[in-house]
């Protein structure tokens, strides 16, 4: 159980998402976030990242792991196609 509403994990999940988004950029990608509904971060990956090999990895060892360490342990991110 998050300790945390969906409306009050926004603006620290922007936070961390425009920390990793120069890496995205850099390879001719980005990230868009979508919403945020109990406790799971939805974004798209775009441009680049789009159907690369690497995005799966990019999203759980990039903006995933970058989310738990900085918000919360259980913070789940998901990305929609």
């Amino acid at each position: 159980m998050m300790p945390f509403s969906d409306e009050e994990l926004v603006k620290p999940v922007e936070i961390v998402i425009d920390k990793v988004r120069p890496m995205l950029v850099a390879d001719g990608g980005n990230v868009t976030l979508l919403r945020i509904q109990e406790g799971k971060v939805y974004v798209r990956l775009e441009g680049a990242c789009k159907g690369c090999a690497s995005s799966s990895k990019t999203l759980k060892f990039g903006i995933e792991r970058a989310l738990k360490d900085e918000i919360h342990p259980e913070i789940e991110l998901i990305n929609i196609a």
